[in-house]
């Protein structure tokens, strides 16, 4: 549980729908913070009204903090901070400026209330600003943080439509500030240097941005309705404005106080770099993709042609030489297979199994007969592996279960792939002829000694069954060759 839930249940009586009240607010209050130039602390009160606890704190991102520790958990008992306990009693905000201003020249405090116009005060946010005299630019964002923390106290902020789960912009990327009717009227110079990589040559001051961003955008398919209700401040969420010069992402907050609509804001971010490098990830999984595919079509070919050299070979031994190359050659395309439809770091081992299993049977000399093949079933799951593992992996398994087929001339083999702590475990039980007590092995089985033991660093263990047949386990650790 996050640290507000922990403290709102053992040390507060707020409901649950009130604390999930207070944590979309702290999901959004950066950009309060941002605007403010201030640090908010949230106090919730106390169970027995004996203080306050701050359950949640923000710097923001332009300013110096004001409170420089984490004060989180901390304890405040009533009488402690007066202006707590006003705004608590009263509901109104408590608020320190000189007339006229927009600047607070001590710590404010806002009442929160729950649900309902007369809600009960659920917490109370505090406000510890740094005290700055500057430009248009502060006093935008001074006047638009008044704004957001009444509407913040009404429950009107944060506002629906916003994908809390994203990573919001913050104000230092740039914004905009719109009238009621949609006009420009103030933007920041970052800002203002976005629109003109998109291409904007004239002055954004007093021009509608609703039509400024449909003119720049230029992206492929139908038109973007919402880019022109984000951009004119008409619909609170993101809205992405694309061409060929730059990628820019906006982000509308509709403003609104107890006489109506005060415009909205709009957080602009230049994300051309973060698209352009999303476009060469797509472009590099797409060639990875390809190679996958060119790499089982070839391996499917050299298999093919094994597999047809050993039908015009007249001696024995080399006929079943070139047939078992021929079906390793194709085991191992099973796993480009797989990665040449869903490339990346790990692939589904129970897919590729599922794929050897089924090569296993067509191949069996039965099958080849006419005659009834051996049941080979896969019960339990492995889940993902990786790469790198499941190559060597898959080629082990496929030569236990043909090893059972041709050689220990079983008729029912069953493949139980698990995972155990940090370890991947394969089971490949049959009712064959049993294994030896005096083991010879023969290719097959040096071959996925070399895989298992050398390559991944596990175990293979052979037991002769009672009831007949033999239990193969395949033991491997799951953690990447690198990290062991």
């Amino acid at each position: 549980m996050g640290s507000l839930d922990r403290l709102a249940q053992e040390r507060t009586d707020l409901a649950p729908a009130e604390v999930d009240r207070l944590q979309v607010l702290v999901g959004a209050w950066g950009l309060v913070a941002d605007l403010a130039l201030s640090d908010l602390v949230l106090w919730l009160p106390t169970w027995n009204t004996a203080g306050w606890v701050a359950a949640a704190l923000v710097r923001p991102s332009p300013a110096p903090p004001s409170v420089p520790e984490d004060v989180v958990g901390s304890f405040l008992p009533k009488g402690r901070a007066p202006d707590l306990d006003m705004a608590a009693s009263s509901g109104r905000p408590v608020r320190h400026r000189e007339a006229g201003s927009h600047v607070p020249t001590g710590v404010e405090a806002l009442p929160l209330r729950g649900a309902g116009e007369h809600g009960r005060v659920i917490a109370v946010l505090a406000r510890h600003a740094v005290t700055r005299v500057g430009g248009r630019l502060e006093q935008v964002y001074l006047d638009t943080a008044d704004l957001l923390l009444d509407m913040a106290a009404s429950g009107a902020f944060p506002l629906p439509g916003v994908d809390a789960s994203a990573a919001p912009p913050r104000v230092g990327d740039g914004l905009i500030r719109l009238t009621p009717q949609g006009l420009v009227d103030f933007a920041s110079p970052n800002a203002v240097s976005a629109f003109r990589r998109l291409g904007l040559a004239p002055a954004l001051d007093g021009s509608d941005l609703s039509r400024v961003a449909t003119r720049l955008s230029h992206r492929p398919g139908p038109a973007d309705e919402r880019v022109a209700l984000v951009a004119g401040g008409r619909l609170s969420g993101d809205a992405v404005i694309e061409n060929a010069s730059a990628s820019v992402s906006l982000r509308a907050v509709p403003l609104a106080d107890a006489h109506g609509s005060r415009g909205a804001i709009v957080l602009v971010r230049d994300i051309t770099d973060l698209r352009r490098g999303e476009r060469a990830l797509l472009s590099k999984d797409a060639s990875l993709r390809e190679v996958h595919h060119r790499v089982k079509n070839n391996l499917q070919t050299v298999g093919a042609l094994l597999r047809l050299q050993s039908r015009r070979v007249t001696a024995d031994e080399a006929r079943e030489a070139l047939a078992e190359a021929g079906r390793r050659v194709s085991a191992i395309a099973a796993v480009h297979e797989i990665l040449a439809r869903e490339p990346g770091e790990s692939v589904d081992f129970d897919e590729v199994i599922d794929s050897l299993l089924s090569l296993a049977r067509d191949m069996s000399p039965a099958y080849a007969s006419g005659s009834t093949p051996p049941q080979i079933t896969r019960s339990g799951e492995a889940g993902t592996v990786r790469t790198d593992a499941a190559g060597p992996l898959a080629m082990a398994v496929s030569e236990i279960v043909q090893n059972a087929v041709e050689h220990a001339q079983a008729t029912q083999i069953s493949v139980r792939p698990a995972r155990w702590n940090d370890r991947i475990v394969v089971h490949v039980i049959d009712d064959g002829l049993g294994v030896a007590e005096e083991q010879v092995e023969g290719l097959g089985l040096q071959i996925v000694r070399m895989l298992i033991e050398e390559d991944l660093r596990g175990t293979l263990t052979l037991e002769r069954r009672e009831s007949g047949g033999t239990s193969a386990e395949i033991t491997v650790p799951e953690a990447p060759m690198e990290d062991r």
